[in-house]
């Protein structure tokens, strides 16, 4: 972005002697001393014609910049609300890994915990008590199982955790990529206006 010296030596640098509604209102001025000098009617007419016309190039020029600017200002209270949505996404996304971790870590605590009761069950199994032992065996069963059910179902989310936070990166790389070029199109616009009017004077 440029400063606002460098936005005026640019803009100097475009217009050079006045290639803008600066020369406009110098030609008003020049056709207004014209009019008070002209010594026929006719003349006097003609310059009075040429004061209108240039009138009606300043209105014209001042009420399109009024609306360029009305919507620049839209603009802006667009993107700042884009951007306040994208802060808030983040925080979001931010909150869910924290909240996945958590769940990674009760995962491998689940693990450990299996991995003992299997040791468990192997010492179970030199009690003489077979009745006993199939039933705390079959009980080990379902919970193992059920711990496997919470150990996916925590890899899945995890997974799409990741998938959505990558969308909302690319997102924001889309977004950015949207700005730069929205800058560059107004800048090329506002060279193609400035050539254009200095083509028409």
């Amino acid at each position: 972005s440029f400063s606002s010296d460098e936005v005026i030596r640019k803009r100097l640098l475009i217009d050079g002697d006045g290639a803008g509604d600066d020369r406009r209102i110098n030609l008003l001025v020049k056709s207004f001393i014209k009019w008070c000098n002209s010594g026929s009617q006719e003349e006097g007419y003609s310059q009075y014609q040429r004061m209108l016309s240039t009138l009606s190039q300043c209105e014209f020029s001042m009420g399109k910049t009024l609306l360029v600017y009305d919507m620049n200002l839209r603009e802006m209270e667009n993107y700042e609300k884009i951007y306040k949505d994208i802060e808030n996404s983040i925080a979001a996304a931010h909150e869910k890994i924290s909240e996945c971790k958590k769940q990674i870590l009760q995962a491998k605590r689940i693990r450990k915990n299996r991995q003992e009761y299997d040791a468990l069950a192997k010492v179970i199994q030199h009690h003489p008590d077979r009745h006993e032992t199939l039933k705390q065996l079959e009980a080990l069963g379902k919970e193992l199982q059920n711990l496997s059910h919470i150990k996916e179902n925590v890899e899945d989310k995890l997974e799409l955790r990741r998938k959505q936070f990558h969308v909302l990166l690319s997102t924001i790389h889309e977004l950015q990529q949207t700005l730069e070029n929205d800058e560059k199109l107004s800048e090329a616009e506002e060279s193609q206006e400035t050539q254009m009017e200095a083509e028409a004077k």
